[in-house]
């Protein structure tokens, strides 16, 4: 019988857990096209937040697959796989409180994106990054906050608009929480 730490890291598992997330990418970048049409090019890589962290986590994959780990890819993974994903449930929880009502699109999203995180942290035990890793992606994580919230190339929720102040500071806090746990698993190396 297969401990779980087995079957997560089995090679056909891994590379169903690719082939998932290369979809779910895919989706998230055409899903993001109509805010893609109208971003400032200098701004492009940092539109694409839950699209991008899944992205992040197939070249994880990759490399595992590999039988090899990128630390610096690790980390930028954890951080933004744990923060997209919580963000998107919590904002699509808001939509449902806001106007009574979440259709197919906010429940697959909320779906989805609950598994993003908790893939992030099923797989904590394998990542090898450390300290500078981390930080290397804290200051992504941060940068894209205020890229977001300065310049104001967060994803477009209208009816949330009214919020946006309270949804940048929840977020900000968030990537704080994300990359503490990002931490704290780069500690128990």
């Amino acid at each position: 019988m297969l401990h779980i730490r087995d079957w997560l890291m089995h090679r056909s598992f891994l590379i169903l857990l690719l082939i998932v997330n290369v979809i779910g990418t895919i989706y998230g970048y055409i899903w993001y096209g109509p805010q893609l049409s109208e971003t400032p090019p200098i701004f492009l890589p940092f539109v694409p937040d839950s699209p991008t962290a899944s992205l992040f986590f197939v070249f994880v994959l990759i490399a595992w697959l590999r039988h090899t780990n990128w630390p610096f890819i690790e980390a930028l993974a954890v951080v933004t796989l744990v923060k997209y994903g919580i963000w998107a449930v919590v904002m699509n929880m808001l939509v449902l409180v806001v106007t009574g009502q979440l259709g197919f699109a906010g429940w697959m999203l909320v779906i989805s994106h609950g598994a993003m995180a908790v893939q992030a942290l099923l797989y904590a035990p394998y990542y090898r990054m450390s300290f500078i890793h981390v930080v290397v992606a804290a200051i992504w994580t941060l940068h894209n906050d205020v890229i977001d919230y300065v310049f104001g190339m967060m994803p477009q929720y209208q009816m949330l608009a009214q919020y946006t102040p309270q949804i940048g500071y929840f977020t900000f806090w968030l990537s704080i929480a994300s990359i503490a746990v990002a931490y704290i698993f780069s500690r128990r190396r």
